[in-house]
């Protein structure tokens, strides 16, 4: 398998999106602010599903928020 490293830039989009916070986000997708923070520190790969979740939270979609990037 290819080595990639998943980037995302949920953070950036969540605070345009009205500037709500990690908690606030990570509460309307039923997941812990700790979660979020890892997800947006880029140190946990969240499952497709909270990916999905978070697009549709932040009215995105999930292309716009996550992506691979190779590993040289």
């Amino acid at each position: 398998m290819k080595d990639v490293q998943v980037k995302n830039c949920v953070k950036l989009i969540r605070v345009e999106r009205g500037n709500m916070t990690q908690g606030d986000l990570a509460k309307m997708i039923g997941v812990t602010r700790q979660t979020m923070n890892l997800i947006e520190a880029q140190k946990y790969n969240p499952t497709i599903k909270v990916c999905l979740l978070i697009a549709a939270a932040l009215n995105t979609s999930i292309d716009k928020l996550f992506w691979m990037e190779d590993e040289e």
